[in-house]
């Protein structure tokens, strides 16, 4: 019968020690004394050596206080220096001092161990050597070699005499250089061989002793290598070569058959060959730096955060008997109508906490969405609203208003790590989630905002917030803001920083728009804005802001031909339905217009109604808003106008709002930044520096103001000599040219090419080509139009 093979398996229990890793304030205290006490031993080490024969006599009597020592350090020092040096390693015992104070350096900086335990190895080691080499010199006990040096010269004398001593320390140095430095025999021959050749070129008299017969098959290089090396040069006869193509030849001494395997071929780099362009503005780049927008007002500083009001009913506080007390009523009613819970949690928000529960198995959904009003008024609370499944989760979200809600102050959200290192291109710190975390957004990839809510429950807050986000994070170079306010109450706070983010028509006093009219021709004029934009980006070859911002930064791009910085540029609507009551289908096609197609050359759109009815938030305005924001609205309809879904007649006001971008709808709590807190920011922003004037946006000139199109020389266009000057200087009779440079509409700038042909400065209409400039320079030009007394 087979044995059964049994695997015994003995156990050890492992050692535990106990851990050796220190604290910071151990780590401080140890590493402080090491590198005093290191210290110390150098300095009574060093007093040794001048008085240490006259306190010999004094070591006995250590304990007495009437005898007096020499040394640096008095008696301790005198005790320590004849321990260490006479007693010890003699002066070697110096390295003592040294590997205690780098132990102490280590231990303060918590380095790695591991090299401090090689350096206490090869110390001691390099201090029992010195010992027994200055030993070697003595015939008595003394400071050179101390005891430990003297006592083991005697026992290696007595056995191998002082020659086998003396080798015996040789052997023990190779063996050192060796393990230490990586040293080998090849080292000390080419060491050998390099000495030996700047002797001979330091006793060298004259160059042509060491001229030597040049082959012919041989190079200049070649023989010059030969000179110095003395060795015989291995050559191969090239075969013939035309003349007209010499080949360098390049001869190096030959290597042993058996290592020519082990050589390593060096391959050469080729850089790609750059265009004349891009060499042009490398080099500019390498002269003076990449172009720098903000240069202009380098010396601005960015508000601080104490001008935002901190309060002190900030944070979250909980309280856990209305936690208990509304899980409780949750759960009762839902056990009323039939309903288990298997499980519930509760997260808690500055305004509202989510109650988060996972019904029993077979529960629908619909049932519990449909206890709304039931769970509403078990709780007795206003703006219950129920996620019904929580997207992502597994959970059905109950959503109560807090008893006692918290104020989520604009500067908590400025604050934030999340806001301050954000490298989005124009980010808004909304507020803050359920999960008391803050919502930050980037404008630039919404890419407009539409925000609808009644009236008193936050949208001029949540503007505020979302200007005052913008000017904490970018510079008056980087964005400009266009301000709609046909309230007139509402921005004018914003007219103290008109010449920093500002941007107007070129006739218009204020840079805040109230006037309708003025609007129309505002909104008309960024349309010119965009075209001029994307006709510099195809200009550029570019697709967006950024990457035609970049190439120009880098200076890829000529000022000289119409290109510059690009700023973003963001259009803010207070009551957009005013504006649609009064001009209607003029304010829509442009504002459609732009949410169409201004996202890439960096012009955004916020729009923010009290009215959201389908006759002011249209289709084509929806189509072209993804990102939305609602407040408290009084109805379902008007919450289904905003985010195309029930909610927002839930919220409890006070900036209470739901956002989305055309996915799920997420509930923040809006910052609260009041008027005197903008007002604080804008007056710091407006004491610096500034532009000259407000970022002037391309004239627009509506249909009842402008030229006409008779040719009389009194009715002509008042740009009409400075029309000329351009296209004479460009050579170029394109209404497109004119456009760009004198930042016009298209119909006033065929007005004037109409005009110039007239006055003979152009030639006819040619198609698609552009017309002939008649005159060639601007001399030309000025006599031409003192004959035609214009």
């Amino acid at each position: 019968m087979a044995k059964k093979k049994t695997n015994t398996k003995t156990t050890r229990k492992k050692l535990k020690f106990p851990s050796l890793k220190l604290s910071s304030q151990q780590n401080l205290v140890l590493g402080s004394f090491l590198v005093i006490f290191g210290m110390v031993l150098f300095i009574a080490f060093v007093s040794f050596l001048f008085t240490g024969d006259a306190d010999q006599s004094t070591l006995s009597n250590f304990a007495s206080r009437d005898v007096k020592t020499e040394n640096w350090l008095s008696k301790s020092g005198a005790w320590l220096s004849h321990f260490f040096i006479n007693q010890g390693f003699g002066i070697s015992s110096f390295i003592i001092s040294g590997l205690l104070f780098l132990s102490g350096i280590y231990v303060l900086l918590s380095r790695e161990k591991s090299k401090l335990r090689k350096h206490w190895f090869w110390g001691l080691l390099i201090m029992v050597w010195f010992a027994v080499f200055f030993g070697f010199f003595g015939n008595e006990i003394g400071i050179l070699g101390g005891v430990v040096g003297y006592e083991i010269n005697s026992y290696l004398q007595d056995f191998i005499g002082k020659i086998g001593t003396s080798f015996l320390l040789l052997l023990g140095l190779i063996t050192y250089l060796a393990i230490r430095f990586k040293l080998t025999a090849e080292s000390f021959i080419q060491l050998f061989k390099s000495a030996q050749s700047k002797i001979k070129n330091d006793f060298s008299e004259t160059d042509d002793e060491f001229v030597v017969p040049i082959d012919n098959n041989l190079s200049e290089e070649a023989a010059t290598i030969k000179k110095a090396f003395d060795i015989p040069l291995k050559t191969k006869t090239p075969d013939p070569i035309p003349i007209n193509k010499p080949t360098p030849l390049k001869v190096e001494p030959q290597p042993p058959v058996e290592e020519q395997n082990e050589l390593e071929i060096n391959i050469e780099e080729i850089e790609e060959e750059l265009s004349e362009t891009d060499n042009l503005a490398n080099k500019l780049v390498e002269d003076f730096g990449q172009f720098d927008p903000t240069l202009e007002l380098s010396h601005y500083k960015f508000p601080p955060l104490d001008l935002l009001k901190k309060y002190d009913s900030e944070g979250i506080t909980i309280n856990q008997e209305e936690l208990e007390e509304n899980k409780n009523k949750i759960v009762d009613t839902l056990k009323n109508y039939n309903i288990g819970i298997a499980s519930i949690k509760a997260t808690i928000g500055p305004t509202v906490t989510l109650y988060e529960i996972v019904p029993d198995a077979g529960i629908r959904i619909s049932k519990i969405k449909n206890l709304e009003d039931d769970i509403a008024l078990s709780l007795s609370a206003l703006g219950i609203r129920i996620i019904a499944p929580i997207p992502g989760k597994g959970t059905i979200g109950i959503e109560v208003p807090n008893k006692s809600s918290t104020i989520v102050s604009m500067r908590s959200v400025i604050a934030s790590k999340k806001f301050q290192t954000s490298d989005m291109q124009l980010p808004i710190a909304l507020g803050k989630t359920i999960s008391n975390e803050t919502f930050v957004v980037d404008l630039a990839k919404m890419p407009h905002l539409l925000m609808a809510g009644a009236t008193g429950q936050g949208k001029s807050v949540g503007l505020n917030a979302v200007l005052t986000s913008l000017l904490y994070k970018k510079h008056p170079a980087e964005v400009k803001f266009i301000l709609v306010d046909p309230k007139k109450v509402e921005l004018t706070l914003f007219n103290k920083i008109e010449r920093h983010y500002l941007a107007k028509l070129p006739d218009s006093e204020e840079a805040i728009i109230t006037d309708n009219t003025k609007v129309i021709n505002t909104l008309n004029s960024l349309c010119i804005e965009m075209d001029n934009r994307y006709e510099l980006l195809k200009n550029a070859l570019c697709r967006n802001i950024a990457e035609y911002n970049a190439k120009f930064k880098a200076r890829k791009l000529n000022p000289n031909e119409g290109h510059q910085f690009l700023p973003y540029i963001v259009l803010v609507v207070d009551e957009f339905a005013d504006l649609i009551m009064t001009a209607g289908k003029e304010v829509e096609t442009p504002i459609a217009r732009l949410a169409q197609l201004a996202r890439a050359i960096g012009i955004h759109l916020i729009i923010a109604t009290q009215r959201p009815s389908v006759n002011v938030i249209t289709g084509i305005i929806k189509a072209n808003f993804p990102a939305r924001i609602a407040f408290r609205v009084t109805s379902k309809i008007d919450s289904r106008t905003i985010l195309d879904g029930s909610g927002a007649d839930q919220l409890i006001g006070r900036g209470d709002m739901l956002f989305t971008q055309g996915n799920d709808m997420i509930r923040v709590q809006c910052a609260f930044v009041d008027t005197p807190e903008v007002e604080k920011i804008t007056e710091y922003i407006g004491s610096q520096k500034a532009y000259p004037d407000a970022y002037l946006l391309p004239e627009y000139v509506g249909e009842d103001n402008g030229t006409s199109l008779d040719i009389d020389i009194s009715d002509r266009d008042k740009l009409f000599k400075e029309a000329a000057i351009v296209l004479v200087t460009a050579q170029q009779g394109s209404a497109s040219l004119l456009q760009r440079k004198l930042k016009l509409g298209y119909n006033r700038a065929g007005r004037l090419i109409d005009q110039l042909e007239a006055a003979g400065i152009v030639g006819p209409f040619e198609g698609s080509k552009a017309r002939q400039v008649l005159i060639q320079d601007l001399t030309s030009l000025d006599t031409h139009l003192e004959n035609e007394n214009i």
